[in-house]
């Protein structure tokens, strides 16, 4: 075993917190017992329930990121973040008292649409992510209501009180991030769980089954290799195939609802075009992995398409 890692001697109290050979550290075991921590579940249904009862209308999809390609949410939160970190820097140095608070004035202003666009994502995450996600929003809260005491302390005359303040909100926003870089690589949540299709689907066509095994109208799951594909025959003739894996949270598209030519993913709603993939109604920020389709003795054959979304049309007969 290579323990080359011994050479970097850390205190006890540092090794504790830190993951090792043994096991994960204490940050991470309390992060993990957050996830699985129920005692908050009442308060996240509530809120869940607010935010999707919010009358966005097509705001929903423009704060998901739908446009974008990606959650918008991670983007924003740069101007709040920005701005306190480099108010934090000017007020280490003599002279910046005026410009430290306008920062953090900018940062206060661009922190809500921030938010709202944090809360209308976290509403469509599993349980588990909402938990954290929870705490998450509680640390920014925290931070906005320290910078705006930090604020008020300034435009009053009391520097150092402002300043003081001002290293908490910082330290409160660092929990927060440290708790959003958790759901977003440790937990996956906003990330494009089809990604994977076109790297597991070798090139060429592959035989999924008999058509005449197929029902009409209806969404089926099928498998190309080891993907699992959504596969839909309609009464024209016509064959439509998807990953059948939600690009949202990988959600079994093949049990969900057929109308006017789309699916809809039956965890959180996302809408895909059937005959390229399209996410027509978010929360998805990512299109469907489509396949090209043919019969061929009355076997029904598909090749993944060339990227998601495109205008190559279907073989099928």
């Amino acid at each position: 075993m290579d323990r080359s890692f011994e050479r970097y001697p850390t205190t006890a109290a540092v090794r504790r917190l830190l993951p090792s050979a043994d096991g994960p550290g204490r940050v991470l075991r309390g992060v993990d017992r957050l996830e699985r921590w129920s005692g908050a579940d009442a308060l996240i249904g509530a809120v869940r329930a607010a935010v999707r009862a919010a009358p966005l209308g097509s705001a929903r999809d423009v704060l998901h990121g739908r446009w974008l390609g990606h959650p918008v949410h991670p983007l924003m939160v740069q101007l709040p973040i920005g701005t306190w970190l480099s108010a934090a820097v000017l007020d280490a140095l003599p002279g910046h008292r005026r410009a430290a608070q306008v920062l953090i004035a900018t940062g206060l202003a661009t922190a809500g649409p921030a938010a709202v666009a944090g809360w209308t994502d976290w509403a469509e995450l599993p349980k588990e992510q909402q938990r954290v996600g929870l705490v998450h929003a509680a640390g920014n809260i925290t931070a906005v209501a320290l910078y705006t005491a930090s604020y008020l302390a300034r435009r009053r005359g009391r520097v150092w009180r402002g300043k003081a303040l001002g290293l908490a909100g910082l330290t409160a926003v660092g929990v927060g991030g440290a708790l959003g870089g958790h759901l977003a690589y440790r937990q996956a949540a906003g990330a494009n769980h089809a990604e994977e299709v076109p790297h597991r689907v070798e090139p060429g066509w592959h035989p999924v089954g008999d058509i005449a095994g197929l029902p009409v109208g209806r969404a089926v799951r099928r498998h190309v290799g080891e993907v699992a594909v959504m596969v839909v025959r309609e009464a024209g003739g016509a064959v439509h195939v998807l990953a059948d894996r939600c690009s949202h949270m990988a959600g079994p598209l093949s049990e969900g609802e057929i109308l006017d030519g789309c699916v809809r993913c039956p965890w959180h709603g996302s809408v895909f075009r059937l005959a390229d993939g399209w996410n027509v109604r978010g929360p998805a920020t990512a299109p469907q992995p489509a396949f090209d389709t043919r019969i061929v003795d009355g076997r029904l054959e598909v090749r993944l398409r060339g990227s998601a979304g495109t205008d190559a049309g279907s073989d099928a007969a």
